[in-house]
């Protein structure tokens, strides 16, 4: 099997969450594997207390309990140097781009950090996957490494099995290239500006992917309802959303000064 063509490190991201809420739910459990371009990896994996209550159903899915991350530290404790470990990094994960990505950036903001992954390649494994032999995680490591996924839902073993379907779905299809730019750009799937997909580029004009302004272009909506600016920003959106609408609202008004 051959190794990933990569011309900088690439970081595999696994979370084990409290829940799926982007907006509400906590990191419980990151594990980052690290490929670097001598094909050499590091491994950083780390539970965390996430300051809510872990609903019992998520703990029956992944295993950690609130006991488990009780004395552990915070994601606010932890977040520099999981930054510092993934900068340079390129990103890949499974259903990464809908689910690790976005809840990760969220966590980052919720404590001041600022992060931009989209100036990285983000490789969604998942996607690639769905693409060609849609599947579970579990099956699509059956499916390419011909293993049985022990320990699924351990962050580690998830982000190992996904480092090691990418590179087999490399050497399986002949159109997936091996290069990083490729991988993310295959496994991209839309224009969405922001990682909850509530905005998103049509003819490279942003719009508003939700609610009753759906498919409207964002700055025509603000003018003429100039009030839902203000209520995107008081309500339960993802502070990556805000953030992306932040920047399309004040980049339109410098232009009028």
């Amino acid at each position: 099997m051959m190794n990933l063509a990569l011309t900088r490190p690439i970081a595999c991201v696994d979370l084990e969450t409290t829940g799926t809420s982007v907006t509400q739910d906590r990191i419980v459990e990151i594990s980052i594997i690290k490929v670097n371009p001598d094909g050499s990896r590091e491994v950083k994996t780390r539970r965390m207390n996430p300051t809510i209550p872990i609903p019992l159903a998520s703990s029956e899915v992944h295993g950690i309990y609130d006991a488990d991350v009780a004395n552990e530290p915070t994601f606010k404790e932890l977040a520099n140097g999981i930054k510092q470990f993934l900068d340079q990094c390129d990103l890949c994960g499974f259903n990464s781009n809908k689910f690790d990505f976005p809840i990760l950036t969220e966590e980052f903001l919720r404590v001041g950090i600022e992060v931009n992954f989209r100036e990285r390649h983000l490789v969604d494994v998942q996607q690639i996957f769905f693409k060609k032999e849609p599947r579970t995680l579990s099956a699509a490591y059956k499916f390419y490494c011909g293993k049985e996924l022990e320990n699924a839902h351990s962050a580690e073993a998830d982000a190992l099995a996904t480092i090691d379907i990418l590179m087999a779905q490399i050497n399986h299809y002949q159109d997936i290239e091996n290069n990083v730019p490729f991988l993310g750009n295959f496994s991209n799937g839309d224009d969405s500006l922001d990682y909850a997909r509530r905005l998103k580029l049509v003819n490279n004009v942003p719009v508003f992917n939700f609610g009753k302004h759906k498919d409207k272009p964002v700055l025509s909506v603000f003018a003429s309802e100039p009030s839902y600016y203000d209520w995107i920003m008081k309500g339960d959106f993802a502070l990556d959303t805000k953030k992306v609408l932040s920047k399309i609202y004040f980049d339109a008004k410098l232009k009028k000064v």
